[in-house]
């Protein structure tokens, strides 16, 4: 401390400072510890710090304090020690510290704040509590004039990116974007060449060469180790970005707005986000960065994690001193759905589960609940956004190690640090990333071809043809079930469509009715209409219907004749950060524009209304663009090489909106083949292997998928078996001795011991009776009469892995479904639009979207493929139970069919009755 206190104010602190402590000691050394900080800070640097709780202990306290003061000739101050923002907020606190120290509140004693006197307290307020020391509160004033203190200015600097002798940054950016020019554009042509000299010239003048330089020194560094990228977002709108090989999309052929991504009056660092594959490459990317700038000059920035739904409410629980039986039957009433149902309060779930909200204990519970919600609990990692710096960040913000190690993280979240004028790199982790990357290298060495994403067929018919159909499982962006819903009805057939197609179903399209006049229009049902002749040019790819962000910013430039920097700022206003004032001032403006140009009346109101309404949920068509090129590969791998995307795919899981078990059976039905878990043959990642011929190629399921199994063994019995194959169980266990017994159970119950007696059709049992299980095996191996002999190993199958390579569950009940009528899943399309009918499946996704006006959807599955099931809100409330939880349904409904996109309108609901397994549902609630 003596090193850095010049110029410095030292305040003796509260109950917790040093002078405190000190006087814990007694008078003499209190007096002692004061002189300490005088001899450090200087005389006319010391003030003694009062504060008044109504504490008997304080006020002795403050009574030594008084007294050094007067001694020594410090000066006094008034402070409040704040713990809450108001009186009533105490008892939040109360319930924070129980949490913090892991004991229930009634036993947290001492921990706990002694009144609630420790909020914050108003200027008349402390001078009313200091009235008998009046000199305490002119000098706190004084002292806050005295101490003025910005943020404005941390001094923080970008990195300088290291040129050759001669170059500026200016210049080697020039340099490097005219090279990637004229790779990109061949020819290198006029407009191209225009529109990258007018944003160099920007760049340059706002002195940001430096910063494109270290992106493309992260891409390039990706690209030399094979490591996938892409950028995304507003940065997609940039040539200079496109010609460095930042971006994949070309901003000039698509006509896109450069001021969406940077302009003069913007006054803010421009964003650029890279795509990497998830896990162990990104990693090598993040780590780059730190190895680049050093530990002390680059960090992830934070998340603050916040207390949410069952989590929030286990805690809340717990420092209230309930059960764990009673604290997992309130956390399992807590339900946080994207759609806010205002019927759906947590006092109506908690009397429908049978407890009293008047029970004083109960009601407790209750009220602190609500008041934790969204309260900050702990800082985490931000996904990948990373701030860098000329010379030692924490110079600048505060540092903290991460949990992972080699991470250094802010402790400031990127709002923060973009408040602060810090420039981020976001290195976001994308897991269709690394299924396409996987993907690649598997179709290289198991078909010995080479595929490049970057020049695949552009018009390729099987594509297109899956699309059309909505036979979208597993590819990116275009496999909800809204997505599959508009796919038949939007029909794409150019990569555009497909832009648009990842564009439509979101938000801002939604709520601001976009949606069906453009489907309308686009099947000749409707005719365009532009809201203004001159905005033809702007809206006639989107047939006169606004979907981007982008028309929304050229309107404004059209109409009321603002520059492209005003056109952002617009959108800003209007963005999530929504400011009442500012919105309006900048709605003024806009309309004075368009008057000005001569739009008045109804047509202006129109304009303003479709500008206004959509600025706050509009996709950026560069983003949408930069999405619609990895739904395309996605698309394109599965279609021609449906083995190798399969396997990538269930390597990278959790991803997407279906469960391992459903993407297995969509795979299935697209004439993939698998083999099961095989200690003989399996790694730790699903593998592709071939016939003696090599034409045909399976997956081979790995041992990823054994529950319990830890990686680390797996990788070990892989090690094993290539140096020698394994005779038996006895031999495997021998070799492998990492294999805990629980681990050789669940491999046994599998069948992955096939390689003791392949032919043996018990086997799973006589692997089980040799890893040494001597207990009862229940109904997993008792004989069952034909049709259900192979459903004991289903069950096995599921518990062990939860999926099954064999027969889908559902097929196992299709004489008792054939006996209720209940159609499979791909009969639904034959039924005619309007028409009664009976469908069951296995739930495998629950939505209820907050665009979609409390309506719920469902996805069920049979062995024939999925039915789409559309819930009315009041249908949901007549069978909340049943939606939320059961595993199995059969409906009664309408069929509905639009232009081939076909779904269920449910009248009436009913649980199946359980079986032994289900795949397990993806629920976004």
């Amino acid at each position: 401390l003596a090193a850095h206190c010049a110029g410095l104010v030292c305040l003796t602190g509260g109950e917790e400072g040093p002078l405190a402590r000190a006087l814990g000691e007694g008078l003499e050394a209190g007096r002692r510890a004061a002189e300490r900080l005088v001899a450090l800070f200087g005389k006319g640097s010391v003030y003694a710090e009062l504060q008044r709780h109504f504490d008997r202990e304080e006020e002795a306290r403050n009574d030594a304090v008084l007294e050094i003061a007067r001694r020594l000739g410090l000066p006094l101050v008034a402070t409040n020690g704040v713990r809450h923002a108001t009186r009533a907020r105490r008892k939040v606190l109360d319930l924070l510290t129980a949490v913090r120290a892991k004991v229930p509140i009634e036993r947290a004693g001492r921990l706990l704040a002694r009144n609630s006197e420790r909020f914050l307290k108003s200027g008349r307020e402390m001078a009313e509590l200091f009235a008998d020391l009046p000199e305490a509160i002119s000098n706190t004033a004084e002292l806050s004039a005295r101490l003025e203190f910005t943020l404005a200015d941390l001094g923080y600097r970008f990195p300088r990116y290291p040129v050759p002798e001669g170059e500026t940054m200016a210049s080697f950016l020039r340099e490097r974007t005219g090279e990637g020019a004229r790779r990109r554009y061949r020819p290198y042509h006029e407009r191209a060449r225009r529109q990258i000299e007018r944003e160099l010239a920007l760049i340059e003048k706002l002195d940001l060469a430096g910063y494109f330089l270290i992106v493309w020194d992260i891409v390039n560094f990706c690209r030399d180790r094979g490591i996938l990228v892409q950028g995304r977002g507003s940065a997609a709108n940039s040539a200079v970005c496109y010609a460095l090989g930042i971006t994949a999309v070309d901003p000039v052929g698509m006509d896109l707005l450069f001021e969406r991504f940077l302009s003069e009056e913007r006054g803010e660092w421009p964003d650029i986000d890279l795509d990497l594959p998830s896990g162990e490459r990104r990693e090598r990317a993040i780590q780059y960065v730190y190895e680049r700038y050093g530990r002390l000059g680059a960090a992830m920035t934070a998340n603050v994690i916040t207390y949410r739904g069952r989590s929030a409410a286990r805690e809340v629980g717990k420092a209230l001193g309930f059960d764990e039986a009673t604290v997992g039957r309130l956390s399992s009433l807590v339900r946080v759905w994207e759609w806010k149902d205002p019927k759906d309060t947590p006092e109506r779930q908690f009397r429908e589960a049978g407890l009293d909200i008047a029970d004083p204990r109960i009601r407790n519970f209750f009220e602190l609940f609500q008041e934790v919600q969204d309260l900050p609990r702990h800082l985490g990692q931000h996904s990948g956004g990373m701030v860098i710096c000329q010379g030692q960040l924490d110079s600048v913000v505060p540092l903290e190690p991460a949990s992972m190690p080699g991470r250094v993280v802010v402790q400031w979240d990127k709002d923060d640090c973009a408040d602060m004028g810090i420039l981020k790199v976001d290195l976001l982790g994308l897991g269709m990333m690394a299924v396409l990357e996987e993907t690649l290298v598997r179709i290289r060495e198991s078909y010995r071809e080479e595929v490049d994403l970057a020049h695949l067929p552009q018009d390729d018919p099987a594509v297109y043809g899956a699309l059309q159909k909505a036979d979208t499982v597993g590819m990116f962006q275009v496999e909800s079930r809204a997505q599959m819903s508009c796919l038949p009805r939007l029909r794409p057939r150019t990569f555009y469509d497909i832009v648009v197609q990842v564009a439509i179903i979101r938000p801002g399209p939604i709520v601001g009715k976009m949606v069906h006049p453009y489907l309308k229009r686009r099947q000749g049902r409707e005719s365009p209409d532009c809201l203004h002749p001159a905005l033809e040019p702007v809206l006639r790819r989107t047939l006169g219907v606004p979907l981007f962000q982008e028309q929304l910013l050229r309107m404004a430039m059209i109409c009321a004749g603002f520059s492209g920097g005003e056109a952002e700022e617009l959108r800003r206003a209007f963005g999530f950060k929504r400011s009442e004032a500012r919105m309006k001032d900048v709605e003024v403006k806009l309309r004075r524009g368009m008057e000005h140009n001569g739009i008045v009346g109804e047509q202006q109101d129109r304009i303003v209304q479709s500008i206004t309404s959509f600025a706050l949920y509009g996709f950026p068509e560069s983003h949408a663009a930069s999405f619609a090129l990895l739904a395309y590969a996605s698309a394109y791998l599965k279609c021609h090489y449906p083995a190798a995307f399969t396997a990538a795919m269930l390597n990278n899981q959790p991803m997407g909106f279906y469960h391992p078990s459903t993407l297995i059976k969509d795979a299935q039905r697209h004439g993939v083949r698998f083999r099961p878990i095989d200690v003989a043959r399996s790694e730790w990642e699903c593998t592709i292997e071939e016939d003696a011929s090599a034409a045909e190629k399976w997956v081979r399921l790995g041992l990823m998928y054994a529950r319990g199994v830890r990686e680390s063994a797996a990788r070990e019995i892989a090690r094993e078996r290539a140096r020698a194959p394994f005779s038996g169980i006895d031999d495997l266990a021998r070799r492998v001795p990492e294999l805990r017994r629980d681990e050789l159970e669940r491999l046994a119950e599998l069948g992955a011991f096939n390689f003791v007696d392949p032919g043996a059709r018990t086997h799973r049992r006589d692997a089980l009776w040799q890893v040494g299980l001597r207990r009862s095996l229940g109904p997993l191996y008792e004989e069952l009469k034909a049709p259900d002999a192979r459903s004991p190993l289903l069950s096995a199958d599921f518990r062990g892995s939860g999926l099954t390579l064999g027969r889908h569950p559902m097929s196992f009940r299709r004489a008792e479904l054939d006996r209720l009528k209940a159609l499979r899943a791909a009969d639904v399309a034959k039924v005619q639009s309007g028409r009664r009918a009976r469908v069951a499946g296995c739930v495998i996704v629950r939505q209820r979207p907050g665009t979609a006006k409390g309506f719920v959807f469902l996805s069920l599955e049979d062995e024939t493929g999925i039915a789409n099931i559309i819930v009315t809100p009041d249908l949901f409330d007549l069978y909340r139970t049943e939606l939320v939880s059961a595993p199995f349904l059969i409906i009664d409904g309408v069929v509905q069919n639009q232009d081939g996109a076909v779904s269920v309108k449910a009248e009436r609901v009913r649980p199946l009755p359980v079986a032994k397994v289900a795949p397990a549902s993806h629920d976004f609630h």
